[in-house]
């Protein structure tokens, strides 16, 4: 482990290696799991204020889901997380030569909007759990998720690295730098 500011980073980070393999597991992080995307609260503010933007890019069933249960829900968890179509994809999905896409990035991307996607989408494989005093940022292997195992080992491509836009909009250029330095000193340990 490593401790930058009031985070814990795991070295996993750092010894292990990811690059999105969309073509091979197209996007399934999007639609596997038990529950939608985790939200921060100011997150939940936004995905409001957005949804009239964005709904032109959603599928019917996805505007009904969101028009149902609102633009984003509280999961058995009790964490505030984006709604599901029918239990399954996240409802801001959307899908393109049968790989899921996030309709909020689209919007992104086309200049409708400001905010990119929800954070935690942004930083995956990344995870960060908030405890009272610090952030604990780790690695969340997953198996739907091969592929992109695969794909950044012959890239070279560490998590941080791959990571490196969200975990700046996450903690900071400054934050980011600092963790540089960190992968630096453990590389030249190991």
């Amino acid at each position: 482990m490593l401790a930058i500011g009031q985070t814990v980073i795991s070295t996993d980070l750092i010894t292990s290696n990811f690059s999105c393999d969309l073509d091979a597991c197209k996007g399934a992080c999007c639609v596997t799991g038990d529950s939608g995307a985790p939200l921060e609260n100011d997150e939940t503010k936004i995905l409001e204020e957005i949804y009239p933007a964005v709904k032109c890019y959603l599928s019917k069933e996805s505007v009904n889901t969101i028009e149902t249960q609102g633009t984003w829900v509280i999961d058995v968890e009790n964490e505030m997380v984006t709604p599901l179509n029918d239990g399954k994809e996240c409802a801001y999905v959307v899908f393109e030569n049968g790989i899921a896409l996030c309709a909020i990035e689209k919007a992104y991307n086309d200049g409708v909007i400001s905010f990119r996607k929800p954070i935690s989408c942004h930083l995956y494989p990344v995870r960060i759990k908030k405890y009272k005093y610090n952030d604990a940022v780790n690695y969340d292997r997953w198996e739907i998720c091969s592929p992109a195992i695969v794909r950044g080992n012959t890239l070279r491509t560490p998590v941080y690295q791959f990571t490196r836009d969200a975990l700046e909009r996450k903690y900071g250029k400054d934050w980011f730098n600092q963790l540089v330095i960190e992968a630096r000193n453990l590389s030249l340990t190991r």
